[in-house]
C-alpha cells in the first residue's frame, strides 16, 4: 500500500442497542473536522467511511478481524512510519485519535490542531 489510509466510522451511523437514535463516532469527529476544513489535502489520502456493524469487511482487509476500532490510520510506504507506530505483519497503524490528527498535519499538510 503505497498511501496512507484513513477509516472512520460513517457519521450518523445506527447502533442497535438503541433503535431510532444515530450518532456519531466521539473519536472520528475531531478527524472528520480536520478533513472538512481542507478537502483539497484529503486527496493525499485515502479515506473511507465504513458502517457501524460488525465485521467491518475495510477494517479487516486493511488489518484483520481482531483489529476493528475505528478511527485508523494505516500507514503507507509513500513515507517512514513514525516509531510509536503499531505493527502487524508488515502494515503500521495508528489509532489514538490526537496522534491521528498530529500525522495528518505531520504527513499531509493538514493544520496543526493545538
Amino acid at each position: 500500500m503505497s498511501r496512507d489510509l484513513l477509516l472512520l466510522l460513517e457519521p450518523g451511523f445506527s447502533d442497535p442497542r438503541y433503535p431510532g437514535e444515530r450518532f456519531i463516532c466521539p473519536d472520528g469527529a475531531p478527524i472528520e473536522g480536520l478533513l472538512a476544513s481542507d478537502p483539497a489535502r484529503v486527496a493525499r489520502l485515502d479515506v473511507r467511511r465504513v458502517p457501524f456493524e460488525r465485521p467491518r469487511k475495510a477494517v479487516v482487509a486493511a488489518l484483520d478481524d481482531a483489529h476493528q476500532g475505528l478511527p485508523v490510520l494505516v500507514l503507507g510506504n509513500d513515507q517512514p512510519a513514525p516509531a510509536d507506530a503499531q505493527t502487524l505483519g508488515e502494515r503500521r497503524f495508528v489509532t489514538d485519535t490526537r496522534r491521528i490528527l498530529d500525522l495528518l498535519a505531520e504527513r499531509h499538510g493538514f493544520p496543526k490542531v493545538h
